[in-house]
């Protein structure tokens, strides 16, 4: 049992989203169809064009809709976080730091250490 309705599918978004598809790959092989004439400023500027047309117009399909929506609401719950002070933060920085560069050491004793008992048991050290 499903607790949400799904969205209905409308045919017109489907069109919409082909249509974004065919625009962007159609933008993308002019790119480089383009490449030999036209200077790379202005294929770069057209590009950003069509995607940006593209943008607008996947977010007037419900999908598009939704996802505006999740991106609002993903910048009220930013807005709520709260965020350490400069003290804590390098605190915790440091701290990071110290870990990192103790465990570091660890790690190399152990192998300075494997080493000189592998070179041992195989007849190589000293």
């Amino acid at each position: 049992m499903k607790t949400q309705a799904e969205a209905p599918i409308v045919l017109f978004d489907v069109v919409k989203q082909v249509f974004s598809v065919l625009f962007i790959v159609a933008a993308v092989a002019a790119f480089y169809y383009f490449s030999e004439t036209i200077p790379l400023l202005y294929r770069v500027i057209g590009l950003l064009i069509v995607v940006l047309a593209v943008l607008g117009m996947m977010f007037t399909t419900s999908i598009g809709k939704s996802i505006w929506l999740f991106i609002l609401e993903a910048k009220q719950e930013v807005r709520k976080v709260v965020w350490p002070t400069r003290e804590e933060t390098m605190r915790t920085t440091l701290l990071v730091f110290a870990m990192v560069t103790l465990v570091g050491l660890i790690l190399w004793f152990l192998d300075m250490f494997l080493f000189w008992g592998v070179r041992l048991l195989t007849g190589q050290g000293g």
